[in-house]
């Protein structure tokens, strides 16, 4: 729900635990701090700020979001907001980020789309920092006091400039959905595939939309049968480039638990065709809300049999075998990205965060695993028939998978 600040200004919000605001605001409303004894979410995304004054006022405040602002530098405001978890500063120009102006209690830090060229040494210190997007940046180098972060699931550094990846990086024990396509050290190949005129496709209903485009239902000559085609928004995506991408999921190649890619559009446009997939095909979970910050969400009446939990397995690892046969990090491997019907049959889809690489030390590979084990733990913690055997072997290769010592997680032809 959006506000006004006339009706801020009125009163009439006194109490609101969450207030959100966009009218090219150029100066930040005094008037926020009358909800000090109640505001738990901060939205003035989509305005004309450039600085912040101080925000300790707002002890209750968790969640704030600043994106698509004119800010230049990370504002110093937030150091005293105790209970903030929750900043997104996605899609400004913040060129500076000065030392030890963040509270330690941060768990999730947005700086996706911005003109970053270095992080402050005391980064480390947030501790608490499970998910941390900053694609879309001029960063080089990440600052080694990072190792600190024991507790980081979720890294996002692709369209920067990175020459090599810190070897300490894919040591994080929770490193599980890590991308950095996009950087000199990860170049793409664009394979050779039938390409389509956008005359050539009769376009019909939408059937979904993620951060990086929109796909819907359409006809083609060319194609003796429905085809899906994906329509990316613009050249870089939320986790990177949308060229990128298209690589990524052409060169995946054929496999019976991927999405496939049938051809892409010519030249000036940014776009897939792909096989059509039917209506009882369904994601298997939802994405992370707010108080899950890394892991995925199901619905409230979602159970699983541990036979189900096995073909889920099954498929997964076998797909993750695949790709990472190809030299490709999928990176985003959530059962939001997994298409199920009834029987558990499945796609894995989204490739937004998917990586080249050419690594043969299996590392990446490992932080993947984490991803596997963490799917799986999600799922016996749905199971319905728990004293079936299978459920306890199911709990071991979880365990084997998630292990903190990452070089001691097994591969997926070992899982397998």
């Amino acid at each position: 729900m959006r506000h006004t600040l006339a009706e801020l200004r009125s009163g009439e919000l006194l109490g609101i635990k969450a207030l959100k605001i966009q009218e090219d605001l150029e100066v930040f409303p005094q008037e926020i701090f009358t909800l000090s004894e109640s505001l738990e979410l901060l939205d003035l995304s989509g305005n004309r700020l450039q600085e912040l004054p101080s925000l300790a006022r707002l002890t209750k405040l968790k969640i704030a979001f600043f994106s698509q602002n004119e800010f230049e530098e990370v504002p110093d405001a937030f150091k005293e907001c105790s209970n903030l978890y929750m900043l997104g500063l996605k899609s400004n120009a913040i060129e500076r980020f000065d030392e030890d102006i963040l509270p330690l209690s941060i768990s999730w830090l947005i700086l996706t789309d911005n003109r970053l060229t270095k992080l402050p040494n005391s980064i480390g210190d947030l501790i608490n920092m499970e998910k941390f997007p900053l694609a879309g940046n001029r960063l080089s180098s990440l600052p080694e006091s990072m190792q600190k972060m024991k507790n980081l699931a979720l890294l996002r550094i692709s369209a920067n400039a990175f020459e090599v990846i810190p070897s300490w990086l894919v040591k994080l024990p929770k490193l599980a959905y890590f991308s950095f396509s996009g950087n000199p050290c990860s170049k793409s190949k664009a394979p050779n595939i039938k390409t389509l005129a956008m005359d050539d496709l009769k376009i019909g209903s939408l059937l979904g939309e993620g951060a990086s485009g929109k796909i819907y239902q359409a006809d083609s000559k060319a194609f003796n049968r429905l085809i899906a085609l994906k329509l990316f928004k613009g050249s870089v995506t939320s986790d990177g480039y949308a060229e990128d991408e298209m690589n990524a999921s052409m060169a995946a190649g054929s496999h019976p638990n991927l999405i496939k890619v049938l051809a892409r559009l010519e030249q000036g446009h940014l776009g897939l065709v792909m096989e059509f997939i039917a209506a009882n095909f369904h994601p298997l979970g939802n994405p992370p809300n707010f108080e899950t910050c890394s892991r995925d969400t199901y619905k409230s009446d979602f159970t699983i049999k541990a036979e189900e939990i096995l073909a889920v397995a099954k498929a997964v690892a076998d797909v993750g075998a695949h790709l990472h046969s190809k030299g490709l990090l999928h990176g985003d491997l959530y059962a939001h990205n997994i298409l199920v019907d009834s029987r558990y049959n499945l796609y894995l889809g989204d490739f937004g965060a998917t990586t080249f690489y050419k690594d043969s030390s299996m590392a990446f590979e490992k932080i993947e695993v984490l991803a596997f084990g963490n799917l799986l733990d999600d799922l016996l913690r749905y199971c319905e028939d728990r004293e079936n055997p299978l459920y306890t072997k199911l709990s071991q290769l979880r365990d084997k998978t998630t292990l903190s010592e990452v070089e001691k997680r097994p591969l997926f032809s070992k899982i397998l």
